[in-house]
């Protein structure tokens, strides 16, 4: 009969997980091999300004009551208006809206030039054709590391029941992945 063992036997560290820093070029690769939707995140700044980037850390968080989360660099030009705000869209972008994407990524433009949108919850402007669009009430904030973390508490939300999504992956958008 083995004798029993009063602690569990200790585990030795990979030696991967050394005392060196871990390189943030690769960390970001690593970050790029997991595929994610893309979406715009949009608002209105007090002023009336319209204020919308593009994301894809996006993450349902609960079904009861309606959440979901999404993160901004601390830095973000666009940080205030989306701390301070009451409200916020999450546009989950469709497959055919890749250009939308580079806009909403790209500095020093007006962003909303020409592009079809409807005023949501608090303002927020809604962005046409989207695969699904989730209105939010900006419920909490956390800050981790160089980003904020947003909690919305889900106000409406739709979708395009046909519509297929834009993916993110490996720095480069697709319309649908190989299996």
């Amino acid at each position: 009969m083995p004798p029993i063992m009063s602690q569990p036997p200790l585990i030795t560290p990979s030696p991967a997980c050394a005392t060196s820093p871990l390189d943030p070029q690769q960390f970001r690769a690593a970050l790029g091999m997991f595929a994610t939707g893309v979406t715009i995140v949009t608002a209105r700044a007090e002023d009336g300004t319209l204020v919308g980037l593009t994301a894809n850390s996006f993450n349902s968080v609960s079904l009861s009551p309606p959440l979901v989360l999404w993160s901004l660099a601390r830095r973000a030009g666009s940080m205030p208006v989306f701390s301070r705000g009451s409200h916020y869209a999450i546009n989950i972008l469709a497959a055919d809206q890749k250009a939308l994407a580079q806009r909403f990524a790209t500095r020093d433009i007006d962003r909303f030039a020409g592009v079809a949108f409807r005023e949501g919850c608090g303002g927020a402007p809604v962005l046409e054709g989207c695969a699904a669009v989730f209105e939010c009430a900006n419920r909490s904030q956390y800050e981790e590391g160089d980003h904020v973390i947003f909690v919305g508490e889900v106000e409406a939300c739709s979708r395009a029941e046909q519509a297929q999504p834009l993916i993110f992956h490996g720095g480069r958008y697709y319309t649908e992945l190989p299996i």
